[in-house]
């Protein structure tokens, strides 16, 4: 839906923190065997006990996999890929349940936890982060919690999808209403790529996807499937007002732009649900990089 006067709600779900992604290990390794029953390690950047993960939980538990959420004991959104990386460092884990666990830190050190220590030694076969209080779209992507916790999945080998449900800016109890819908999405989702897989990996290696589900009027089901790419549109103008002394307040506006036409902004602009492949690669395309590296040849 296009962002109104109760865009505010959502502004102030939103965080920018620096990105880090420094290497891990004595993670569980990737299952090659995609037959039957998942492992699933799910988590997020709303928090362990968060509707949206508990949407998806409930849903993939039904179909029959077995999932453990490991997930932040609080709200992390905008944390993006930040991982504490130190040796020496005590992290707080929490076992809330046979399958959930909250962790003190960020959304990249859940995931962490969960491959290296809850699930070590086992074999994972996919992280899913999600559903997110709000999609994950344009410019909002690098700083994404949900999507830094799949690129972490995906920098240490172990498939993975972020998954978001739009925010409906007139009502926000309609964005947690379509949360049921989203993990359904997501579960049909999953038993296609396992269908596709035949037996082997569920994605490519260092692939993921970032899933957005569209929240339309009275909740209607959405008008189709889109394999789209990131926008570059920049969702998030800010500016800062001095407040006194060394102190500035910082003014927040949402850009209403429906994005490119190939985009995810596109997409949910269209009542679609947007699937973007991600490889957690920041590598120029071949043209930028190109056009880039002969400006510097010669340099010594």
């Amino acid at each position: 839906m296009k962002p109104n006067r109760r865009r505010t709600a959502f502004l102030a779900a939103v965080a920018v923190t620096t990105v880090a992604l420094p290497t891990a290990s004595a993670v569980a390794a990737p299952r090659p065997d995609s037959a039957g029953p998942l492992t699933i390690l799910l988590s997020n950047d709303d928090g362990y006990s968060a509707p949206g993960i508990k949407a998806v939980f409930d849903k993939l538990t039904a179909a029959g996999h077995d999932v453990t959420i490991v997930a932040p004991a609080a709200n992390q959104s905008g944390a993006s890929a930040k991982r504490t990386v130190e040796d020496g460092h005590q992290v707080t884990a929490k076992k809330v349940s046979d399958k959930v666990w909250a962790v003190d830190g960020t959304p990249a050190d859940s995931v962490l936890f969960g491959l290296g220590h809850v699930l070590a030694g086992g074999k994972v076969d996919l992280v899913v982060s999600g559903t997110n209080f709000g999609q994950n779209v344009g410019g909002i992507v690098n700083n994404s919690g949900t999507v830094g916790a799949a690129v972490t999945a995906i920098d240490l080998g172990v498939p993975a999808i972020a998954v978001s449900t739009e925010f409906d800016f007139d009502d926000m109890r309609n964005t947690i209403a379509n949360m049921p819908a989203t993990a359904d999405f997501v579960t049909r989702l999953v038993a296609r790529l396992q269908r596709t897989a035949r037996g082997g990996r569920l994605l490519p290696r260092h692939a993921g996807l970032n899933v957005n589900y569209p929240t339309r009027p009275g909740l209607a089901a959405p008008t189709g499937v889109a394999f789209t790419r990131q926008s570059r549109e920049e969702l998030f103008g800010v500016a800062y007002e001095p407040s006194g002394g060394d102190t500035f307040t910082m003014k927040v506006s949402y850009a209403e732009t429906e994005g490119e036409a190939w985009s995810d902004l596109a997409a949910l602009a269209r009542g679609k649900v947007s699937i973007t492949p991600i490889d957690a690669d920041w590598t120029a395309d071949p043209a930028t990089y190109g056009a880039t590296t002969a400006r510097l040849g010669g340099l010594r």
